[in-house]
């Protein structure tokens, strides 16, 4: 089930941002191979039965660093539609699965390259992660107070700019190769990705109305009607209402004066009207607020924390949440009207399929009998 139902995608398995590429081409409906390796697990990755970036992929263990487990991974490419990995520019080459082998085997394979710096560049055989990469990027510098930027979740950088473009490659790869009968190369860096997230705000400050501070600008918390304001029970609500009928309502819903509302873009007034709100939503609780706010165009909204969410109304009745093996966790997206994606299956151990995978895709009882002999499959 899923609008990718038929295609073969080989992961090579890595941390943060491949394996949610993974995740969500798996949850799409592509049979999403994960290739690692039982015996020297990544240090810093969760055991792959246990992570939610791990459902509905298959698991094998070769060992690379022998012939033949080696020789076994470039059959499955000659098999696969895609393959992609988050190594360093040139590792995958020394081990022998780099994009000239596999385009050999398989001149129709798309083959994804999942870095923070990209493969070329001055940094590129640099180490970093996320908050390294979108600092490059004018990602970090403007989020946080005026006092000094914010660490925010890797969301922006892995999984944004990362993981989502990489998606994004293989989804246009694999739609032109239809037309061109040839594979290619992806170059997927983190760097490129969330600086193309800031596509906005290059417009916004062409047209004079962004700039570098933080905390001074329309959606960075710099007006007052943009923001986060704290409760009576000490948790917060997220204020947004940027149209001048929203504000208004807004206003109103709040029993704050009505000429606020005619003064909701003159800055001389925005520290008043800042008192007032972060006066007035410290007297009910969050849930007082949200019993007044929600299903209004108020864009007033109680901020719910990750488990709070499963909870939601809104979030139950689309379904946003789901349960496997007793883990909730957010559902396939985006949503189908025809090729409805399937719940995902539960993750699988390290290497718990390598035999059931092999057989599926053409190696006989005999020929993974040797495989195990060799020393192949770790």
């Amino acid at each position: 089930m899923g609008p990718l139902t038929g295609i073969k995608i080989i992961e090579m398995k890595g941390i943060g941002p491949g394996p949610y590429a993974g995740q969500v081409l798996a949850d799409l409906g592509a049979e999403v191979v994960v290739v690692e390796r039982v015996s020297k697990p990544n240090s810093i990755a969760p055991p792959s039965a246990q992570d939610v970036n791990s459902r509905g992929k298959k698991s094998i263990a070769l060992n690379l660093r022998t012939t033949e487990g080696l020789n076994t991974l470039l059959t499955l490419v000659e098999k696969a539609d895609v393959i992609f990995e988050g190594n360093r520019p040139g590792v995958a080459e020394r081990l022998g699965f780099g994009p000239d082998e596999c385009l050999a085997r398989n001149p129709k394979i798309i083959y994804g390259r999942m870095t923070g710096w990209g493969q070329t560049g001055p940094l590129a055989q640099s180490a970093g992660h996320d908050y390294n990469y979108i600092s490059l990027t004018g990602v970090a510098a403007a989020i946080g107070s005026q006092a000094q930027p914010t660490v925010p979740l890797n969301v922006i950088g892995d999984y944004a700019g990362g993981s989502l473009f990489l998606v994004i490659g293989i989804l246009s790869a694999l739609l032109e190769v239809q037309k061109s009968g040839k594979g290619q190369v992806i170059d997927s860096a983190i760097t490129d990705g969330s600086a193309h997230l800031m596509s906005m705000f290059y417009t916004l400050n062409k047209l004079g109305f962004w700039n570098p501070s933080r905390q001074s600008n329309l959606l960075d918390g710099g007006v007052p009607y943009y923001g986060a304001y704290e409760t009576a029970d000490g948790k917060h609500l997220s204020v947004g209402p940027i149209e001048p009928k929203f504000f208004a309502e807004m206003i109103r819903r709040a029993d704050l004066p009505e000429e606020f509302i005619q003064h909701q873009n003159n800055p001389e007034k925005w520290d008043e009207i800042k008192a007032a709100l972060s006066h007035t939503f410290k007297s009910k609780t969050r849930a007082q607020w949200v019993d007044i706010f929600e299903g209004s165009d108020a864009c007033v909204t109680g901020i719910l924390d990750y488990q709070e969410a499963i909870e939601h109304p809104h979030n139950k009745a689309r379904g946003t949440y789901i349960e496997i093996n007793g883990v909730q966790q957010p559902a396939p997206a985006p949503k189908f009207s025809r090729s409805e994606c399937a719940i995902p299956a539960a993750p699988s151990a390290e290497g718990a399929d390598t035999k059931a995978l092999l057989a599926a895709w053409g190696f006989d009882s005999v020929a993974i009998s040797a495989l195990e002999e060799a020393g192949a499959l770790s």
